[in-house]
C-alpha cells in the first residue's frame, strides 16, 4: 500500500478544482487561526459546531474524494475513539466537594463482622445518567466532547490547508504577517526558511514509515508465533528504525545546508497572489465575510 498516495496527510495535492486552492493564504492562516484558537474556554456548542462546519467544508470543497476520505475517516474513528475512552476514565471520578468517609468506618465494620465483597461495585446515579458501575455525568461528556472535537479540529483544519496551499503561499503569509518584526532586527527570513524545510520533510517522514512497513511485510513477520514479548521488541525495534533513518535524513540533509555558505532567502518571490481573477476576489471576499461571522458567534454564543 502506498501511504503516500492514499493518506495524503499533510501534503500539497496540485489540481484547480476546489475552491479552497484560490482564496488568498493570508485569509487560510486566519481562518485556521480560528478552528485552532476559538475552541480555547468554548462550550461543547461551539466546538461542535466547528467540527460540523469542517465536515461540511470538506464534502463542498469538491476536493477529490479519494484525496481525503482515508484521512478523514481514520481521524473520526481516532477523535471518537480518544473522546470515548476520555468519557469511561472520567465517568466514575467523585466531585471533590462530597463529603469525605469516615475513617473509623472499616474498623466498625470489622468489629460487627460484617462480609464485604472487594468485586461488588454498587450502582449509583451521579449526575444525570447512570449505566451499571460507571456513572456517567455530565462533566464526563463535556470533557469526551472537548477532547475529541480539539483532536478533530486541529490536525483536519491543518490538513485542510496544506493539501489546498503550496508551502511556499503557507511562508509568504506569515512572512507578510511577520513583516513588522523584521524592523526590530528579528530573523524572520531564517525562521520561515526553516518552517519551509519543515514542511517540506513531512513527506519524508511518510516515506520512511512505509519503508518500514514494507519491509516487515517481506519477511512476513508472524507476531503470534513470536509471543508477546518478542513482538513487542519487534515493534521497539522497528521504531527505532524509524527514528534513525529520519534523523539520517535530517543529518543529510543539514550537511547539504552547510555545504552552501551564504543562504540567501526572499520571501517576497513566493507571492503567487492572482487579484485579477474575479473567482478569486468572489471567494475572499465571502471568506472574510466568514471570518467576521464566525468572530461575532464565538463572542455571542461560543462562551463556556
Amino acid at each position: 500500500m502506498n501511504i503516500l498516495t492514499k493518506f495524503s496527510i499533510g501534503q500539497y495535492v496540485d489540481g484547480n478544482r476546489s475552491w479552497l486552492r484560490i482564496i488568498d493564504s493570508r485569509l487560510k492562516i486566519i481562518v485556521l487561526l480560528i478552528f485552532l484558537i476559538t475552541p480555547i474556554w468554548a462550550g461543547p456548542l461551539w466546538r461542535l459546531s466547528l467540527v460540523i462546519c469542517l465536515i461540511v467544508l470538506t464534502f463542498v470543497s469538491f476536493l477529490p474524494s479519494r484525496v481525503w476520505w482515508r484521512s478523514f475517516v481514520f481521524l473520526l474513528g481516532l477523535s471518537l475513539l480518544i473522546g470515548f475512552l476520555s468519557l469511561i476514565a472520567s465517568s466514575d471520578i467523585q466531585s471533590l466537594d462530597s463529603s469525605f468517609r469516615d475513617p473509623n468506618e472499616l474498623n466498625l465494620i470489622l468489629e460487627s463482622q460484617e462480609k464485604w465483597n472487594i468485586l461488588e461495585i454498587p450502582t449509583m446515579k451521579i449526575g444525570f445518567i447512570t449505566l451499571g458501575p460507571f456513572n456517567l455525568s455530565r462533566k464526563a461528556f463535556e470533557l469526551g466532547i472537548k477532547t475529541s472535537t480539539l483532536v478533530f479540529t486541529v490536525i483536519h483544519s491543518v490538513n485542510l490547508i496544506l493539501l489546498t496551499t503550496l508551502q511556499e503561499d503557507i511562508v509568504w503569509a506569515l512572512s507578510w504577517f511577520m513583516n513588522p518584526l523584521r524592523k526590530v532586527g528579528l530573523p524572520i527570513d531564517k525562521w520561515l526558511f526553516q518552517l519551509l524545510l519543515a514542511l517540506r520533510f513531512v513527506p519524508l517522514v511518510q516515506e520512511e514509515f512505509q519503508n518500514i512497513l514494507k519491509s516487515v511485510s517481506v519477511r512476513s513477520i508472524n507476531l503470534r508465533r513470536l509471543g508477546f514479548k518478542k513482538s513487542i521488541n519487534v515493534l521497539l525495534t522497528m521504531v527505532e528504525r524509524l527514528f534513525l533513518n529520519i534523523f539520517l535524513r535530517i543529518d543529510q540533509g543539514a550537511d547539504s545546508l552547510l555545504s552552501k555558505k551564504n543562504i540567501l532567502i526572499k520571501t517576497v518571490r513566493f507571492r503567487t497572489v492572482d487579484t485579477k481573477n474575479p473567482r478569486s476576489f468572489i471567494f475572499n471576499s465571502l471568506s472574510i465575510c466568514f471570518i467576521c461571522i464566525a468572530i461575532f458567534l464565538r463572542k455571542q454564543y461560543g462562551a463556556l
